[in-house]
């Protein structure tokens, strides 16, 4: 299955998509760990891999770093600019790219690049992997950043835990639930599925469902094609608090690489 197979799911809700993120609390997690990491490389000039709407981009931009958003779901980049010129930020160039195009999407050299939200997983094969690596390394500067958030597939794959966490929304009478889990497949992938049911005030409940499929990437077959393809120095967190790394336990796998060189 090509990585762009995975693009109507993205491009379905993007309009939607921030209702479901406190994102006033997640940046103010998360951004002090990102900042710190690009602290000690000096970073100055960041690439977002698989920006979304373009949150981390826009908040980046407000500390002051130059930053590119890259995204391969065209309603997504459509509403990052949405969200960004709300913001008042208008320094942040989003531009339509998938992994193993960023190279030819974006001109010179990065501190940084960053692939959070769990993207990498819809990268199916060994080869995709490898060729989305070297795009990451023909990006960066000897010595750049690389950041990468996913969900913890060690722990999800030993519990076989189905359900995400629903979320709610409502505006006005108008209400919205958005429920996530997964199915097992006999070949170790993932359906990874959304549904969206929306009402007005009393009435019946329209549904909305989209799938697309991930692989589980487990953290040593992430260190492992990290070591492979041009990086170093791999170091994994359990979150973006900084916790070291538990492969029973640990909600998220977080990782720092720097390009060889």
């Amino acid at each position: 299955m090509p990585m762009h197979e995975h693009v109507p799911l993205y491009d379905s809700f993007s309009d939607t998509y921030d209702r479901f993120v406190n994102w006033t609390q997640r940046l103010a997690y998360e951004m002090d760990f990102i900042r710190r990491q690009l602290a000690v490389i000096g970073a100055q000039r960041v690439l977002d891999a698989a920006c979304g709407t373009g949150r981390h981009a826009i908040a980046l931009a407000q500390a002051g770093y130059e930053v590119t958003g890259a995204d391969l779901s065209t309603g997504m980049i459509e509403r990052a600019r949405h969200n960004a010129a709300e913001a008042g930020v208008n320094q942040v160039h989003f531009v339509v790219a998938g992994f193993g195009q960023l190279r030819q999407a974006v001109e010179g050299y990065y501190d940084a690049v960053l692939c959070l939200g769990n993207s990498i997983p819809h990268v199916l094969t060994d080869a995709q992997f490898h060729a989305t690596l070297a795009d990451f390394a023909a990006v960066l500067r000897p010595g750049g950043l690389l950041l990468i958030q996913n969900r913890n597939f060690d722990a999800v794959m030993r519990t076989r835990n189905r359900w995400m966490t629903p979320q709610w929304y409502r505006q006005g009478a108008q209400e919205q639930l958005f429920v996530r889990f997964y199915d097992f497949n006999a070949d170790g992938t993932l359906t990874f599925n959304v549904l969206i049911l929306e009402r007005a005030g009393d009435g019946a409940w329209a549904q909305h469902a989209e799938a697309t499929l991930l692989r589980p990437w487990r953290s040593e077959e992430l260190r492992h094609a990290l070591e492979g393809n041009g990086f170093e120095d791999c170091t994994f967190y359990g979150d973006m608090a900084g916790n070291l790394f538990e492969a029973t336990n640990s909600n998220d796998v977080v990782i720092t690489a720097h390009r060889r060189g």
